[in-house]
């Protein structure tokens, strides 16, 4: 199976239905997936073959879809950028990627300019300006239908490049097809006109959702800028059933006044993702949105491999704590516990870097062997992520192998920290980092966003880290701010930005003792 021919078969069998809700633009199946294969002829009227990448710099909006349709129909391959990214990072993508053409919106396009004379692979910039519409209509809508097979490339996304240049993971139609599958295998089934808000960028993890929810006859509403106010507007307003989230993101629709005054009766599934989420953002979600949230573990080199719905989330299970874990492994794939230098599997209980075997993995790294080898140890996707299973399957993250603080020979995840100080009532959001000691080697370091009218004062937060982890555990110092916390484009709390100007002095960003 392939990834156009099984949109196309749900293109015409839900041709009136509604497909895409963007701003004030509605699009029916016919009319979302005409304008696809008119981008399909477009494209390959520049001369690009089947196979060929093609990158995508651009917001949610509805000429989003034509991208995302159009690729699918010429079986060309997606390479989404990232709006958040430098320059110099779209040019990295594409280049080892080898585009010959990139599509951008109008308010993005300056970000690219001039790389045809930069990247050799590139011949073609399509800046969506106020012509691109009548550009698009001059256009056949004939489908192209060119021959696909399922191991085909479909997509290439990129990591988070905190490590040196992003690394290209290439899905192919199958594991694309395959991963949508499993994100949804443990949801209540969508029905036809179902509502899949996506308020994060499907350049990213809500991407994941959107093939899924097109396949069954549900409707993908895009929402160019998240704003938690507008979110939770159009939640209720859409009647909205599904929607992926990153923590923060929870964080912020849960807090807006008007949350808890809404009717959420059509919501089925908040599903949250990309970070470990703190106990007190879950409690809160679930209150304010009732028993839709569910959890699920992965990354881009393979997802999913865990979920757990919210009966089970906020259970009580002897021997486990479902809320400080990311659910279970998936029936159909495999989660392992491996000594971070010998790769040998570790006893359940002991911690470890989390492995992935899943059918939504990925092959290997675009172009880059020397990455793949680091990253996959006989058939496991080596996550970077260090964690640990319980007897019942539960897994818990404890952080990343290099965000760990390593302070007097004891390590110190900084998730088990900024979990503890969420849970008080006065904070908003936490991010912990190591900073320089010189007793200690390095030593916590927290900065925590409060309310407007909090009343708890640092000393007492590190008094409640030292009470709940132990003294050795306290950060050596609590910061706190109402103004919110970094975030990376996905969402994700930016720590390295945070910890970054406690490092300059040094030439290493790590201490000994």
């Amino acid at each position: 199976m392939d990834v156009r021919s099984l949109m196309r078969r749900s293109a015409q069998f839900h041709a009136d239905e509604l497909a895409i809700i963007a701003g004030d633009t509605r699009l029916t199946y016919s009319e979302a997936w005409s304008r696809g294969v008119r981008m399909a002829n477009a494209l390959l009227d520049m001369g690009l073959l089947p196979g060929d990448r093609v990158g995508v710099l651009e917001d949610n909006t509805y000429e989003s879809v034509d991208f995302f349709c159009g690729t699918a129909a010429a079986n060309l391959v997606r390479v989404p950028l990232y709006p958040r990214n430098s320059r110099e990072a779209h040019r990295h993508m594409l280049e080892h990627t080898g585009c010959r053409a990139v599509v951008v919106s109008e308010s993005h396009a300056a970000a690219l300019q001039g790389l045809t004379s930069e990247v050799p692979s590139l011949e073609h910039i399509v800046v969506r300006d106020a012509e691109y519409e009548s550009w698009l209509a001059g256009f056949a809508d004939t489908d192209p239908d060119p021959v696909i097979a399922e191991d085909d490339w479909f997509i290439v996304r990129h990591t988070g490049g905190t490590t040196g240049p992003s690394k290209g993971v290439a899905y192919t139609h199958k594991t694309w097809l395959d991963a949508g599958r499993d994100w949804f295998f443990a949801f209540p089934p969508v029905q036809k006109g179902d509502v899949c808000q996506h308020a994060g960028p499907i350049s990213h993890g809500s991407g994941y959702l959107f093939t899924p929810t097109w396949l069954s006859g549900g409707v993908n509403l895009l929402v160019e800028t998240f704003d938690a106010a507008g979110v939770v507007a159009i939640m209720e307003r859409e009647k909205v059933a599904y929607g992926f989230l990153v923590p923060t993101m929870l964080n912020a629709i849960a807090r807006e006044p008007t949350a808890r005054e809404r009717d959420w009766s059509h919501l089925k599934v908040l599903q949250i993702g990309g970070a470990p989420i703190a106990d007190d953002t879950a409690l809160l979600g679930r209150e304010v949105f009732g028993d839709v949230l569910y959890q699920g573990y992965g990354q881009t080199e393979a997802v999913p491999i865990t979920m757990m719905g919210p009966h089970e989330w906020f259970s009580d299970v002897p021997g486990s704590n479902p809320l400080r874990s990311a659910g279970r492994p998936l029936p159909f794939g495999d989660l392992a516990i491996l000594d971070p230098d010998t790769h040998d599997e570790l006893a359940l209980g002991e911690e470890g870097e989390i492995a992935i075997r899943c059918d939504g993995q990925m092959l290997g790294f675009w172009d880059n062997d020397e990455a793949t080898a680091e990253r996959m140890h006989n058939g496991w996707v080596l996550s970077g992520d260090i964690g640990m299973l319980d007897r019942n399957g539960y897994l818990y993250v404890l952080d990343r192998k290099d965000d760990m603080i390593i302070s007097g020979g004891f390590n110190i995840w900084p998730a088990e920290l900024e979990n503890t100080l969420s849970d008080h009532p006065d904070v908003v959001e936490a991010a912990v980092f190591g900073v320089p000691s010189e007793r200690w080697g390095e030593s916590p370091y927290a900065v925590v966003t409060v309310t407007k009218d909090a009343q708890v004062t640092s000393e007492q937060l590190i008094e409640l880290c030292a009470g709940q982890l132990g003294s050795y555990k306290k950060p050596v110092a609590v910061e706190l701010t109402t103004e919110p916390l970094p975030k990376s484009p996905v969402g994700k709390l930016a720590r390295k930005q945070l910890r970054e100007p406690h490092w300059q002095a040094h030439e290493r960003r790590v201490a000994g003792n």
